[in-house]
């Protein structure tokens, strides 16, 4: 990046996170690295609590516990979108909307809340747009 003005806006799905951290794909771990540098990253509490979950028991080489709370105590507090009722009522007509899970749904509407025009994932379809928000694939 050439520091030439502002990070685009993306918000992150706890994949792109986990990818940081796991050493079992060196080209995943090196696209998350790209990607989290070139952006000006959001995530929510979810995101955060699902990375915390993964990270210290899902990973090959599992995080220590302390060192996966200190990368979510870590994140900019700026950056994190809290979640609200009408978040989680907008979520569940999403999902049906667009027959996504609810968890992926929740995602969407929390990068749309803040105006994110793009949420980072390998987990929805490459390209689409749900709730105006961009699905991209960073892998």
């Amino acid at each position: 990046m050439s520091g030439d003005g502002p990070l685009p806006a993306a918000f992150l799905d706890t994949n792109v996170l986990v990818y940081l951290f796991d050493t079992r794909d060196p080209a995943k771990q090196s696209s998350a690295r790209e990607a989290v540098a070139s952006h000006r990253c959001f995530v929510s509490p979810q995101v955060l609590g699902e990375f915390y979950v993964v990270a210290t028991r899902k990973l090959a080489r599992p995080l220590d516990p302390a060192d996966a709370a200190a990368a979510v105590a870590g994140w900019p507090p700026d950056q994190v979108v809290p979640l609200t009722l009408p978040m989680v009522a907008a979520a569940m007509a999403t999902s049906q909307r667009h027959q996504l899970h609810y968890w992926d749904s929740l995602i969407v509407e929390a990068a749309a809340a803040v105006g994110c025009p793009v949420v980072l994932t390998e987990d929805l379809a490459d390209g689409s747009t749900i709730r105006g928000v961009k699905i991209v694939n960073p892998f």
